[in-house]
């Protein structure tokens, strides 16, 4: 597949370089994705600004709240590419297993591998914002019974925000990372018994 904006490449040009440096733990060289949306850097700039936002501890969702809407997002959307760079980066931190990163991938809320309440509202939740672009009342009441006002928006937001930047690399053809995991390398879970 070939990228129809390619990344750019280093050497950076002197007013795109100190903002990939900034966007990559230090030492590490940048993301293919960064490299494509640094060809505008205003945007760039502003994409960092609320990139950051969305990975700290600022957001008022936690690590594994976080990465189970962006990966099933990114599953849902079909973006190979970000849902491996997050796979690959953040899902042991999270604490998801194998099966669960399977569920997220290829299964649903349903599946063995979610015991957590928690952890099931999310994956409805994004699934019912994938598909419906809305949430139900009686999904919403039950999210706000576990979630506040401003977890609640901050999810919203964090699932949109996925959608964008899976319409981005989908679009321009972003090919994976090296050595970056695949949809296929995840089994499909499995299914809870009644």
């Amino acid at each position: 597949m070939t990228a129809r904006i390619p990344p750019l490449a280093s050497p950076y040009p002197p007013e795109v370089a100190p903002v990939l440096r900034r966007m990559m733990p230090p030492g590490e060289e940048p993301i293919g994705l960064f490299r494509t949306y640094a060809r505008n850097v205003r945007l760039t700039e502003a994409l960092h600004a609320w990139g950051t936002y969305q990975l700290s501890r600022q957001l008022s969702l936690g690590l594994r709240d976080r990465e189970i809407v962006i990966d099933r997002t990114c599953a849902l959307c079909g973006c190979e590419y970000e849902w491996s760079v997050h796979i690959a980066r953040f899902a042991p931190r999270a604490g998801l297993t194998t099966a669960q990163v399977g569920s997220l991938t290829h299964g649903t809320s349903t599946d063995a591998c979610w015991t957590a309440d928690r952890d099931r509202l999310l994956i409805e939740a994004t699934d019912a914002l994938h598909t419906h672009q809305d949430i139900d009342d009686a999904l919403w009441e039950r999210l706000a019974a576990e979630f506040s006002p401003e977890q609640l928006l901050d999810l919203l937001m964090l699932c949109g925000w996925y959608h964008a930047i899976s319409f981005t690399a989908r679009a321009t053809r972003l090919p994976l990372e090296p050595g970056a995991p695949q949809f296929g390398d995840v089994a499909p879970p499995a299914r809870r018994t009644p």
